[in-house]
């Protein structure tokens, strides 16, 4: 494996994202190349895109491929599939993509993906505790990083709040949908936070997804305990934190970033 290098791929409904991370530092050392998800989100057709991007990062051949991936990932299957083909339903998509790239391959969910990165790399580095990750989206996903660790497949859009799931009422895309002003919006974000917090606890809470670039327009409503932040990776974070993930699962001897693993 070259070292500290691994390949991060980000695959959406509507894009595959890839590219070459040091994972040492948290940065990019290739441009980070993008193509559109192929129409029906075949299994097929998503791996096919998936390695033209990895041929055209001209990467060595040793590195391995994480893949942040829009489904509850055990043991290398997909269990769901988001605005993708049903035939990801318990695929065994780590083998599939093994076989085709000819690489190892860690699949992890995206919102997982992107909260350790957040905590390697981003807003919550050096913060020790429990970290949850919220990315505000389609719907609401969810990360639980403990100390370095990540907690996998905490569909935290799916907690049961007055008789919804919570994501039915505060997601973004809820937001967009009514035409909720911020302050109407913020509202129902309390009541979600509110109900994390008492939960769970945590050290910190961050805001992910599209729009936590106007988080000042609805964070500071928030009346919470736990500090609450924006997430600072933006659209690199899913990359970094598959290509963490691959590299760790395929023979490092330490944990990158500032957090230990095993701490």
């Amino acid at each position: 494996m070259s070292q500290d290098l691994a390949i991060g791929v980000d695959i959406g409904g509507t894009g595959i994202k890839a590219a070459l991370v040091d994972v040492r530092t948290g940065t990019l050392v290739s441009d980070r190349l993008k193509v559109a998800t192929p129409r029906g989100g075949e299994p097929k057709d998503i791996l096919s895109c998936t390695r033209q991007l990895v041929h055209d990062l001209g990467a060595t051949g040793n590195e391995p491929v994480g893949v942040a991936f829009p489904s509850i990932i055990r043991n290398g299957h997909t269990l769901l599939a988001a605005n993708i083909s049903d035939a990801w339903l318990n695929l065994h998509a780590e083998k599939l993509f093994e076989r085709g790239l000819g690489r190892p391959i860690s699949f992890v969910n995206d919102a997982d993906a992107a909260g350790l990165a957040e905590v390697r790399y981003g807003a919550a580095k050096n913060q020790d505790g429990l970290v949850i990750m919220t990315t505000l989206g389609t719907g609401i996903g969810g990360a639980f990083i403990y100390k370095g660790i990540l907690i996998p497949n905490m569909e935290l859009g799916h907690l049961e709040i007055d008789g919804h799931d919570a994501e039915s009422r505060a997601s973004n895309a809820v937001r967009e949908r009514h035409h909720l002003s911020w302050k109407r919006w913020a509202k129902r974000l309390q009541r979600y936070y509110s109900h994390l917090e008492m939960l769970f606890s945590p050290e910190l809470i961050i805001v992910g997804g599209g729009v936590s670039k106007y988080a000042d327009e609805f964070l500071p409503l928030l009346r919470l305990r736990t500090p609450i932040v924006p997430a600072t990776l933006k659209n690199n974070a899913g990359i970094l934190g598959a290509a963490v993930l691959a590299w760790e699962a395929n023979g490092s001897t330490d944990t990158p970033g500032s957090v230990s693993a095993s701490a």
